[in-house]
């Protein structure tokens, strides 16, 4: 029997890299890792969704979206680090390291 990599098993199913499918399928991921990321940060500073979300002027239903990678942006991702005091950076190819908080 043969085992497949989680690789091949995307390949297959979704396509390779660079196909529609598959790069929707990624970016979902990353999505869903950034959100993720963002609620660790809000729980290590001991905030509720409603409370971070009145500090940035958003409903808790909002803030429940974001964490789950639904309605990113960098500006809001930006926004929702400097009101929990957290800095992140962001390396682009070509430009550089871009700070987000």
């Amino acid at each position: 029997m043969k085992l497949y990599s989680h690789e091949e098993v995307l390949d297959k199913v979704l396509g390779p890299k660079g196909n529609i499918d598959r790069d929707e399928h990624d970016a979902n991921v990353q999505s869903f890792l950034m959100g993720e990321a963002l609620k660790k940060a809000r729980l290590s500073k001991n905030l509720t969704q409603e409370e971070l979300g009145k500090i940035i002027g958003v409903k808790r239903a909002q803030i429940s979206r974001i964490e789950k990678g639904y309605n990113l942006t960098l500006g809001t991702v930006s926004k929702v680090l400097k009101a929990i005091g957290v800095t992140a950076s962001l390396h682009v190819n070509g430009i550089g390291k871009v700070v987000l908080s």
